[in-house]
C-alpha cells in the first residue's frame, strides 16, 4: 500500500510538471489577438509639450502610462503620457543630449533583470554621417513625479557605416536590444546591439533584411515587442505590420516570419506605436501638437 501511494504521488508530480509549459503557453495565447478591429478609435490628442512625439511605449511599473519623447531639436526629456495625451509627469534627463532621439522601448535593465528600464534610441541620422549613435538607459521611475532622472549613455557603431534608423526593440525576456533601419526600399535591416556599456563603444550586428510586406511598406518609423515576447509590431507612415512568433523564439526568428498587415490610422507623420499593457491591442501616436492618438482594439 505504501509503495502504491508513493508511485501515485510520483505520477501526480510528473503530470503537474508536464502542465507547466502548457499553462505558460496558454497565458501567452490569452494575451494576444487573432484579429484586430477594422477601424481605430481616437482616444486623445498630442499635447503642446510633445510637438514631435516620435515614440511611445507602455510602462511596466505604470501600465496606465505611456512613456514618450520628442525628437531632435527638443530638450533631453522623458514624458509620462496618459492615453488621452495629457501629461502625468515630465522628467529632465542628465547624462547626454537629444541629438536625434527617434524611438523608445521598455525592458529589463541589463544590470538587474528585476528592474525595468526605459530605453531612448538616439539613432536618427538622415544624412547618414554619424560615426556613432547611442541608446540611453533610464531606470523606470517608481513614482510619477516630475523631476530629474539620470540617463546612462550606451554608445555603439555599425560595422558597415552609418545608418538612419527610427525603431528600437527590447526583448522583454533577455533585455537584448535591436534596431531596425529606415529603408526606402523595404522595412529595413535588423541589427542586434552587442557590447553595450557606459565605459566602451558597443557594436551592432546585422541579422536580417526585412523586405516589403505590401504596397508602400517602406521607411519603418517605429516598433514594439509584445509583452509576451512572441510578437513584434512595426509601423511606417502608411501601415502597421505584425510579426507573429511562438513562445521561446528570438526576436530575430520572429522577424523572419511573414508579417500580417493590421489596422492603421491616418496620421500626418505617424512615428509612434506600442502594444497596450494587456497585449490585446495597440496605440498609434503622431508628431505635431493636436494630432490624434488612436487605439486599435482586439476584435477576437
Amino acid at each position: 500500500m505504501r509503495n502504491s501511494y508513493r508511485h501515485a504521488c510520483v505520477r501526480l508530480i510528473a503530470f503537474a510538471a508536464a502542465l507547466i509549459p502548457m499553462v505558460s503557453q496558454a497565458a501567452d495565447d490569452t494575451a494576444t489577438c487573432d484579429v484586430y478591429a477594422a477601424a481605430p478609435v481616437q482616444v486623445g490628442v498630442e499635447p503642446k509639450s510633445l510637438p514631435e512625439d516620435s515614440g511611445m511605449v507602455v510602462g511596466r511599473k505604470h501600465p496606465h502610462i505611456f512613456w514618450s519623447h520628442n525628437d531632435s531639436g527638443n530638450p533631453f526629456e522623458l514624458f509620462a503620457q496618459r492615453l488621452d495625451g495629457s501629461i502625468a509627469a515630465r522628467y529632465r534627463l542628465t547624462g547626454g543630449e537629444n541629438v536625434d532621439i527617434e524611438d523608445i522601448a521598455v525592458g529589463p535593465c541589463r544590470e538587474d533583470h528585476a528592474e525595468s528600464c526605459v530605453y531612448l534610441a538616439d539613432i536618427g541620422d538622415n544624412p547618414e554621417e554619424r560615426k556613432e549613435v547611442a541608446v540611453y538607459q533610464i531606470t523606470e521611475p517608481a513614482r510619477l513625479e516630475s523631476g530629474t532622472l539620470v540617463a546612462k549613455k550606451l554608445r555603439f557603431t555599425y560595422p558597415d557605416g552609418a545608418h538612419n534608423a527610427e525603431t528600437l526593440l527590447a526583448d522583454p525576456h533577455t533585455a537584448d536590444l535591436y534596431v531596425v533601419t529606415k529603408d526606402p526600399v523595404g522595412l529595413g535591416t535588423v541589427y542586434k546591439l552587442e557590447g553595450l556599456s557606459p565605459d566602451k563603444l558597443g557594436y551592432a550586428v546585422a541579422l536580417l533584411r526585412l523586405p516589403q510586406a505590401g504596397m508602400f511598406s517602406v521607411l519603418t518609423t517605429g516598433g514594439d515587442v509584445h509583452p509576451s515576447g512572441t510578437r513584434v509590431l512595426l509601423r511606417t507612415y502608411t501601415g502597421v505590420f505584425e510579426y507573429r512568433g511562438k513562445p521561446g523564439q528570438t526576436i530575430e526568428k520572429i522577424l523572419s516570419e511573414t508579417p500580417i498587415i493590421v489596422t492603421t490610422a491616418s496620421q500626418r507623420q505617424g512615428e509612434a506605436v506600442t502594444y497596450t499593457a494587456d497585449g490585446r491591442g495597440y496605440v498609434l501616436g503622431s508628431e505635431m501638437t493636436g494630432s490624434p492618438i488612436y487605439r486599435v482594439d482586439c476584435a477576437r
